[in-house]
């Protein structure tokens, strides 16, 4: 069988798949503990911090970059 990454959680007692899934008695499998969400403090301070470097990036004086200046044209761009 291939390796397959099933969603589950622990529900204080045991570990629970979070979507249907035939495993065969004494499947061997690997439990990768996720950290936990970060504190409201901490996930505003990096939205923050991801804003600041967008508004970096894409400033006012951004220069507006025409499809002459492409060397190579991707052939699978839907033009979007």
């Amino acid at each position: 069988m291939p390796m397959i990454a099933v969603p589950a959680h622990f529900d204080g007692e045991r570990i629970c798949l979070d979507e249907p899934f035939d495993l065969e008695p004494n499947a061997k499998l690997i439990v990768t503990i996720l950290p936990g969400r970060e504190s409201d403090s901490e996930y505003a301070a990096w939205l923050h911090l991801s804003g600041q470097r967008l508004k970096d990036a894409y400033g006012e004086n951004e220069p507006e970059y025409s499809s002459e200046l492409l060397k190579e044209v991707n052939p699978d761009y839907e033009g979007r």
